[in-house]
């Protein structure tokens, strides 16, 4: 609903709403909730498993294949046919896998929803399921109730509200039924209003229903999470393009290839198709999805155990190429709680480590902390238990080994004034040493104004302006730290008796205890790790903007030049103008989810990978919008981390470096693997093409192919994903996601490779043609095979072995001797060796010269690479 709710006065929201204080009647209820519908939250189409399936095949690789497969079955090659279905339905099948991820961002959201609802209908008081209430309904808030729908405080008793699952502040927020009239106000300052999926903390309210199921703040997040749709990675954009590519280069091969062996060999239409099969399975690189999507689970697993689960594959290569970070402040930056600070007592500002219970005024300051708050501390076992300021207060007094329990029971309370957001002060009555004294505390503008006298260590002193102003500037200059500043003072009663409104005046002003969500230590460490990386930190937060830029420079966030902007600020800024101001802004206070999506938009139209890190129910839609949303496992939300790329297990900011780290790793790898499986490929094209040209019989039959493209290339692939991480990789900038992964400089190592590996190929099959047909084939298969397997070790990095070291890549050697096994097992089992038409002529001594031809490549790549390496060394 578009009504400004906050702006009117209780009367007129009730009057907007056609509603009266007693609550709706049974026949208007039945007529609203068949206008608006149950108070729930909708739900996006989502694709079914079998659909999911067969998008699989919708590649026009794969497309290929399958005709592929259809010309060998009408060739009578059945072994052919089976295993390239085989293979393409195995694809598909893992595709799948790695396509159906739970969308469970929606039920997480409707799991937050209160069961229960008490209102009042006709007079009555009722409890009834949340879905039932409606628009116009009144509803009974108290401590401990989950806030069912939207609405607008009629009356209010204390009411005090956690809207950190909405605004990312853990703060509590204190309601008012007064009416607000500015034009423009951001969420967390809606203070007449409450929230979907909130939680009251304090106090009691009667609030008038103005929104229900997707109309509430927590319904318009599940909306934009249904039109968020998730971009593709980098790496996902460029296989696709390459694909495209590579499918249109075969076809186009394949087709001359056709006409040259019918038109200039005489070849018959069978065979000529036959052996454009062969060259598409050649060119064809079908390990290579698989082989991408298990470097990913790999990298995966190793960054679980550095406390990064990663939920969605393809965020492992995202995060090689993040070059921005919009992290949410509150318990992903910061700590999550309210830590005591500075202290201002007797004319002097001191850290709280620095208090001096000797002095008379720092005494009575922390005696007034104590016995004017509620919270506890368990000490043993950590719990805190009350408002995060007054959790605080008792921290200081843990300080001094001053247990707040105890002091507490020495000095009971006899009496008490609750804070009220209207006053903004509470008041605690004692018997200190026989004489009645309120202690108050509150907001400083509030208790300094109602102080008659200043505490000194000589006693009370007249409070004059010229000391007014001066703690006056002293609360601005904490302010501008960061820090929220909370006021004490004492007030002796001429007797013993219940404490007035009317106490809380002619006050005696004790002194200030400032306390801030600090920033968590490793974060500073982490920013700077990763400005060092390329990486710009951005802080979003629901915060204001003064805490917000001082805790933003103490990260190193925010420096010398930089924006600060608020969400009002943003609302008023054109598209324009924002990518304009982009780059000077560092800090983004008091914003809605709108606004977060609006700030991710901006840095993906500057061409910026883009990671967002949160762990409300207001950071979902970002977090599925951002190239990698990262959630938080301790204090994420469910739906924070349902939305979710990656999920930090420790919350710990520095993690997420460690995981840019290993993002960069792996997609070095893949890249490596990439130059592994193509370079072989190109070498079975250069024997196809060049035994079409010459009219020779086809080197090699599909399921040769096959064989080494599924078996023996897909081990030393995965062997050369297991590289481990080079020193340095932070150092480097983040990659250009518009730099394809197959640049000119890879794609002419891949030819050169291809080349050479082929040159060796065709000298064993001249060797074995020599004999028979059958033998050229086989002696062409096995050296084709052994050298592909030789080559793994050239592709593991830029340095050559000696450098890398074997033994810093055991799997390489593994796979290595795994693939000759297969190779032998198909050269020499009776069985395997009429599947793979191995030529009944091949004996042990042809094996001679297929290792000697297979390490030739191997032999000349390592030497260029020496000779770089001393190169670089110099």
């Amino acid at each position: 609903m578009a009504e400004a709710y906050y702006r009117k006065t209780p009367q007129q929201a009730l009057e907007a709403q056609k509603a009266a204080p007693a609550g709706l009647s049974g026949e208007e209820v039945r007529r609203r909730t068949g206008q608006y519908g149950p108070n729930k939250l909708s739900e996006g189409k989502k694709k079914s498993v079998p659909q999911i399936f067969f998008e699989q095949f919708k590649d026009l690789l794969v497309v290929i294949l399958l005709i592929a497969a259809v010309i060998s079955a009408l060739s009578e090659n059945v072994e052919s046919t089976i295993v390239i279905f085989a293979v393409l339905v195995l694809n598909a099948i893992l595709g799948t896998a790695q396509y159906v991820k739970a969308e469970k961002s929606l039920e997480s959201l409707k799991a937050m929803s209160a069961p229960s609802a008490k209102v009042l209908r006709g007079g009555v008081r009722l409890e009834i399921p949340s879905a039932d209430v409606v628009p116009g309904d009144i509803v009974l808030l108290e401590a401990g109730d989950m806030v069912v729908a939207d609405g607008r405080i009629l009356e209010n008793f204390s009411l005090k509200v956690n809207e950190s699952s909405l605004t990312g502040e853990s703060e509590g927020v204190d309601k008012t039924a007064e009416a607000i009239t500015a034009e423009q106000v951001a969420l967390g300052d809606q203070k007449n209003m409450v929230f979907s999926g909130s939680l009251v903390t304090y106090g009691r309210a009667t609030v008038l229903v103005t929104a229900t199921g997707m109309e509430t703040e927590l319904g318009k997040i599940a909306a934009l999470m249904n039109q968020t749709q998730q971009r593709k990675t980098p790496l996902q954009e460029s296989l696709d393009k390459f694909s495209a590519k590579l499918a249109t280069v075969i076809m186009i091969i394949c087709a001359a290839v056709f006409l040259l062996s019918i038109f200039r060999t005489g070849m018959g239409v069978l065979d000529s198709l036959m052996f454009a099969v062969a060259l598409a399975v050649a060119a064809i690189p079908e390990a290579l999805s698989s082989i991408v999507t298990i470097v990913l689970a790999m990298g995966t697993q190793k960054m679980a155990r550095q406390n990064a689960i990663i939920k969605d594959l393809k965020a492992v290569e995202s995060l090689g190429s993040v070059s921005v970070i919009c992290s949410d402040k509150t318990g992903t930056l910061t700590q999550n709680k309210m830590t005591p600070q500075k202290v201002y007592a007797d004319g002097s500002l001191l850290e709280g480590d620095d208090l001096n219970l000797v002095n008379d005024v720092q005494r009575l300051l922390l005696k007034a902390a104590l016995l004017a708050s509620d919270a506890t501390n368990n000490q043993q076992t950590g719990a805190s238990i009350g408002d995060p300021t007054e959790v605080a207060l008792v921290q200081l007094g843990e300080k001094f080994g001053v247990d707040e329990e105890a002091y507490r029971a020495q000095h009971p309370r006899l009496g008490e004034l609750a804070f009220d957001s209207d006053r903004k002060l509470m008041s605690t009555l004692h018997d200190i040493d026989g004489v009645p004294t309120l202690f108050t505390k509150g907001a400083i503008d509030v208790l300094l104004q109602r102080s008659n006298y200043l505490l000194t260590r000589e006693g009370p002193v007249e409070m004059t302006p010229e000391r007014r102003e001066a703690i006056s500037r002293i609360n601005m200059e904490l302010s501008m730290e960061g820090l929220r500043v909370l006021s004490f003072g004492y007030k002796e009663l001429p007797g013993f008796r219940p404490p007035a409104l009317s106490d809380e005046d002619g006050f005696t002003f004790i002194g200030l205890i400032s306390m801030i969500d600090p920033p968590r230590p490793e974060a500073i460490q982490a920013v700077s790790d990763a400005r060092e990386g390329g990486i710009r930190t951005i802080m979003i937060t629901g915060d204001h903007k003064v805490t917000a830029s001082a805790i933003a420079k103490q990260l190193g966030i925010f420096r010398e030049g930089d924006e600060a902007v608020s969400g009002v600020e943003l609302d008023n800024m054109t598209d324009a103008d924002l990518d304009q101001r982009l780059a000077g802004i560092s800090v983004y206070a008091r914003v809605s989810p709108e606004h977060k999506i609006r700030i991710v938009n901006a840095w993906q139209r500057r061409g910026s990978i883009v990671s967002m890190t949160g762990d409300g129910v207001n950071d979902a839609p970002a977090l599925k919008k951002a190239d990698i949303g990262v959630a938080m496992g301790i204090t994420g939300t469910e739906v924070s981390k349902d939305a979710a790329s990656m999920i930090l297990a420790d919350d710990n900011f520095a993690t997420i470096v460690k995981a840019v780290v290993n993002g960069r790793s792996v997609y070095a790898n893949i890249k490596n693997a990439i130059q592994f499986l193509l370079s072989g490929n190109a070498a079975g094209i250069f024997c196809v093409l060049y035994a079409s040209l010459l009219a020779l019989p086809v080197p090699f039959q599909p399921v040769h192919l096959l064989f080494i493209n599924l078996l023996t290339d897909s081990l030393p692939a995965i062997a050369i994903g297991m590289e481990p991480a080079r020193k340095g990789l932070l150092r480097q900038k983040p990659r250009d996601p518009k730099e394809p992964i197959l640049n000119k400089s890879l794609l002419s190592r891949i030819g050169a490779q291809g080349l050479l590996i082929a040159v060796v190929t065709m000298i064993a099959f001249y060797l074995g043609y020599q004999e028979s047909a059958a033998l050229a084939s086989t002696m062409a298969f096995a050296t084709l095979t052994l050298a592909r397997l030789f080559h793994g070790f050239n592709c593991r990095g830029d340095e050559s072995v000696f450098r890398l070291k074997l033994s810093t890549n055991l799997y390489s050697i593994l796979a290595f001797c795994a693939g000759v096994v297969l190779l032998l097992a198909v050269l020499f089992i009776p069985g395997l060796k009429s599947l793979f038409l191995v030529a009944a002529s091949f004996r042990p001594a042809n094996l001679g010269e297929i290792v000697l031809l297979a390490f030739v490549p191997t032999l000349v790549i390592q030497l260029v690479k020496v000779l770089c390496d001393l190169r670089r060394g110099k």
